[in-house]
């Protein structure tokens, strides 16, 4: 019999056990740059201690990195940070995504209309990922790093897209009936959440309420892709006090509208976009 035909990609020994096939040095040096990417500035001894290796292996790890421009050295205080190489290599994922590319004039039309800073962002893994921000010029604003993240049910992106999920997705991201609590007006009670959301879903446009930082609010909307599926949000964030109660419904008009021309032209079509099926 003709042997099976071995998947592209994988060498002809390979089996299919992870514990056979990982590279404990590669895993070394991507912990060292998670920890760095979390935490920058750490030293030698910091990061050896954090991840629990000999001082010596983290040196050569580093500087096999920093060779790589993938980690830089501050030779002042002899700290490690993240290189310029991370970010380009981490900027290729955003180029890939037709969203961000598609997003970025929509963002900064949302940010002219509203004055407030317009992001973008993904669920992955129970949590949003912000891919992408247009900042307003006012001196307080709301900034978030691409990468950053942020629970999904204290976040404007993140009850936008649980607004557009099914009971049984919200319950297998959400498995908790009591949800952890950022701030006094946190909807940590999953069953008022769910009320929420239900009153997100009819009107096209999700409110974060000083729920994940004190004095700071987001309007959200869901993006659609071509399949009907959520794929995404678009939102403005900014100071409590220049979103006030009576501004609120103008401004998630706004953003549902950003967020419905994008879902067009991701090839979304039909009444299913952004709460247009009452």
């Amino acid at each position: 019999m003709p042997s099976e035909k071995r998947k592209r990609g994988r060498p002809k020994s390979f089996t299919d056990k992870p514990e056979q096939n990982t590279n404990q040095s590669i895993d070394r040096a991507i912990d060292i740059l998670e920890s760095l990417a979390s935490k920058p500035g750490l030293s030698l001894s910091d990061l050896a201690q954090r991840l629990d290796m000999s001082p010596a292996t983290t040196y050569r790890t580093l500087n096999t990195l920093e060779k790589r421009r993938l980690v830089d050295l501050k030779p002042e205080n002899q700290t490690w940070h993240v290189g310029p190489e991370l970010f380009r290599l981490g900027s290729a994922f955003l180029y890939r995504s037709s969203l961000v590319e598609r997003a970025r004039p929509i963002m900064r039309g949302l940010m002219e209309a509203t004055g407030e800073t317009a992001n973008i962002g993904i669920e992955r893994e129970g949590q949003i990922i912000f891919l992408s921000q247009v900042e307003t010029q006012s001196n307080i604003r709301a900034f978030f790093q691409p990468g950053t993240r942020t629970p999904l049910h204290a976040s404007g992106i993140g009850k936008a897209l649980l607004s557009c999920y099914d009971r049984a997705r919200i319950d297998q991201l959400l498995p908790n009936a009591r949800l952890e609590q950022f701030t006094m007006k946190t909807l940590f009670d999953k069953e008022k959440l769910l009320a929420e959301l239900d009153h997100s879903r009819r009107r096209g446009w999700a409110l974060d309420d000083e729920e994940r930082t004190h004095g700071m609010r987001c309007v959200a909307a869901p993006i659609i892709d071509f399949f009907g599926e959520a794929v995404g949000g678009i939102s403005v964030s900014g100071p409590a006090d220049r979103m006030p109660d009576e501004r609120l419904a103008e401004i998630g008009n706004i953003v549902r509208g950003a967020a419905k021309e994008l879902s067009h032209r991701l090839g979304a079509s039909g009444a299913k976009v952004n709460g247009e099926d009452g």
